[in-house]
């Protein structure tokens, strides 16, 4: 292969339901996948203007040179051909023995054996293509048919997760279950009781079944604290670093049954799972504003593409933190911080997380002697992207900090203005690419003269803290502004490594 990042690509969909969803889900030939969008919100109002997305599927075809080769039928095409390019995209398409629209008897639909099929797919691929491993990209429900492959299908069979799995990338994919912040737990006792649908696989007990391989398994369920969301380490697993978890942000827009399953779940949501519950602990991740699906969904969105592409291709990895920042003697001061990320040349934001979108960054004091630190974003830049090759690659970070007062669990707005800062700059980040040598260049806006898009680097990249090799560390003293909210020694800490 000429390129060993271009591995595979195989995508597993989300959950369709019952009989008519599933009958509904298997007359598109890409599973949605090809699915694309003409609406995104924008500005301080989310007013919703025109933007042409063309769907991931084709927007990989056309940007990273994949191929689809169904030909009428991608199982016969695999089983017809000895030998086929690693730079190709399959679709998982599981729910095909369970429909009814091709006649004889159809199967009963279980997520176990979806990631077993999945396993089968997997080595067909590998085995006619050559390559090493496979990357997996899932929305939903589809994430977690991949987790139960990784963490209990391949164990079972004494097989490493890495062995056969590069990359995992999920949309809004339900990894803690999916809760409703109405019913007092009715509703998921209900559901988990009766299975209607088949929505029992979002509940405790079944998602510690598939979850879980067998040799470990307690009988009797879940013990006590366990967290479905959180991914075996160690040997034979797929490291966490491997896998990124995008959280969306907008359940307003989600309209799925008039929009009471927005209204069930919670504004902290993406209108079907709860923020909190759609990323796996130690993994990648980033939050965008964008619903579950429908026509602000994340896999037909901008975003959700952009994130995917930079992490599946991207040759260097940056991660912002806020460290050494010593907060307020006021027990009554609640700390929030506010972070949005943009790379250079793309249309939208790569990752936000505001208050207003229900995904503040909570400041808190750290154990005795500590270091306050806190991650901000990490964003995957792609050299071989730049509009201007001579240049490093260019990102921002806009970041705010919000105080806020409260009383016995009441917020004391006497003396609050509202969607009003403390701080707020933005942090104009370079980082030097690997062909050109490494490097890392950081200015805040308060200190350039004129706009962001007229300012150049100059002069020799900051001193590498980090003596570690293929490790580039750098300090950045918050602005002076900021010494009395946050004391003299916050900053922001990049570091940047290889990403391959």
């Amino acid at each position: 292969m000429d390129d060993p990042r271009r591995l595979p690509i195989i995508y597993v969909r989300g959950f369709a339901g019952g009989t008519g969803g599933i009958d509904k889900a298997v007359d598109d030939p890409f599973y949605g996948f090809n699915e694309g969008s003409t609406h995104v919100r924008v500005g301080a109002h989310n007013q919703p203007l025109f933007h042409q997305f063309e769907s991931p599927l084709l927007r990989l075809l056309r940007d990273e040179g994949y191929e689809l080769l169904v030909k009428g039928d991608q199982a016969a095409y695999l089983a017809r051909h000895a030998e086929i390019p690693a730079g190709t995209i399959w679709i998982h398409r599981f729910y095909d023995g369970s429909a009814t629209t091709w006649g004889g008897s159809p199967q009963e639909y279980r997520l176990e054996n979806a990631a077993a099929d999945l396993l089968d797919l997997i080595d067909r691929v590998r085995d006619r293509t050559g390559a090493p491993a496979v990357h997996l990209v899932a929305h939903s429900m589809g994430g977690l048919i991949c987790r139960c492959l990784l963490q209990k299908v391949l164990p079972d069979r004494g097989r490493d997760a890495a062995e056969c799995v590069a990359k995992l990338f999920t949309y809004g994919t339900p990894h803690g279950g999916i809760t409703f912040e109405l019913g007092g737990g009715l509703l998921e006792r209900m559901r988990d009781l009766t299975g209607v649908q088949g929505g029992d696989i979002f509940g405790p007990r079944r998602m510690y079944e598939y979850l879980t391989p067998q040799a470990r398994r307690d009988p009797d369920g879940p013990p006590e604290g366990w967290d479905a969301r959180r991914m075996p380490e160690g040997p034979g697993t797929l490291p966490l670093e491997r896998v990124f978890c995008l959280v969306g942000t907008n359940p307003t827009d989600y309209d799925v049954a008039l929009g009471l399953s927005s209204a069930a779940v919670g504004p902290h949501s993406d209108g079907l799972v709860q923020i909190e519950r759609a990323y796996v602990p130690g993994a990648q991740r980033a939050f965008v504003h964008r619903s579950h699906s429908g026509r602000y969904g994340m896999v037909n969105s901008e975003e959700g593409y952009q994130n995917l592409r930079r992490f599946l291709f991207g040759d260097t990895r940056v991660e912002a933190s806020l460290v050494g920042f010593r907060l307020s003697g006021d027990d009554d001061l609640v700390w929030q911080a506010e972070a949005s990320l943009s790379v250079r040349g793309l249309p939208v934001v790569m990752h936000e997380r505001l208050a207003g979108h229900w995904c503040p960054i909570q400041l808190d004091t750290p154990p005795d002697g500590q270091e306050a630190s806190v991650s901000l974003a990490t964003t995957f830049l792609n050299s071989g992207l730049r509009a201007v090759t001579d240049e490093p690659m260019r990102f921002i970070l806009d970041l705010r900090i919000i105080s806020l007062r409260e009383k016995g669990g009441i917020f004391d707005l006497f003396d609050h203005l509202e969607q009003t800062a403390d701080l707020a700059d933005t942090l104009v980040i370079d980082i030097g690419t690997p062909q050109a040598g490494p490097g890392i260049w950081a200015t805040w806006n308060s200190e350039i003269e004129g706009a962001i898009r007229d300012h150049s680097v100059a002069g020799a990249p900051r001193a590498d803290e980090d003596p570690t090799p293929d490790r580039w560390a750098a300090h950045i003293p918050l602005p002076a502004t900021a010494a009395r909210l946050l004391g003299p020694d916050a900053r922001i800490r990049l570091v940047a490594t290889p990403w391959t």
